[in-house]
């Protein structure tokens, strides 16, 4: 489980995923890229609801644990992130709510406390990226085109707890 939700996280935060969108993520719908990276598509969302879909890109970083993790999945299993009971996979997606826990369970290693419920949703890893992009000097233009927003009010909304120092040189 640890290889499986160590790729989840990483892609999660990589394509700006809603925590719906990981748990419907299948094979077909990622591939590895000549440099090394992730290409992706989510075919469908909250507010696609027609299914064009959203083409996402990936670090090496994601490659690589997701390149661990697809070698231990058994290969008929058509989703992505499976579920996992007692260290074997199973014929399903991984669910939203273990999504979630395994979100807590990163900050709480990370942090050392266990966030409070308000403070975690389905769409940290979402927020977050968006927000650290914001802070690495994207331009807000290729932050809406990653999140997949194709309205500036929502888009800021993610962004507006953001620690953006504009005055500090990258």
């Amino acid at each position: 489980m640890g290889i499986r939700n160590r790729a989840l996280l990483s892609i999660g935060y990589d394509f700006l995923a809603r925590r719906s969108e990981l748990t419907a993520l299948r094979n077909e719908d990622v591939e590895f890229d000549a440099r090394g990276g992730l290409r992706g598509v989510i075919r469908r969302s909250k507010t696609d609801p027609y299914g064009r879909g959203r083409l996402l890109f990936g670090s090496e970083r994601s490659a690589k644990l997701l390149r661990r993790w697809l070698r231990r999945k058994p290969k008929d299993i058509p989703w992505l992130f499976c579920a996992v009971n007692h260290d074997t996979c199973l014929d399903r997606s991984v669910c939203g709510r273990t999504v979630s826990e395994i979100v807590k369970r990163a900050v709480l290693r990370t942090l050392g406390a266990r966030p409070r419920e308000a403070e975690i949703s389905g769409h940290s890893l979402r927020v977050g990226a968006a927000q650290d992009l914001l802070a690495d000097g994207h331009d807000i233009g290729a932050i809406m085109r990653a999140g997949g927003w194709s309205n500036m009010s929502i888009a800021m909304r993610y962004l507006s707890l953001a620690e953006h120092n504009i005055w500090q040189s990258r």
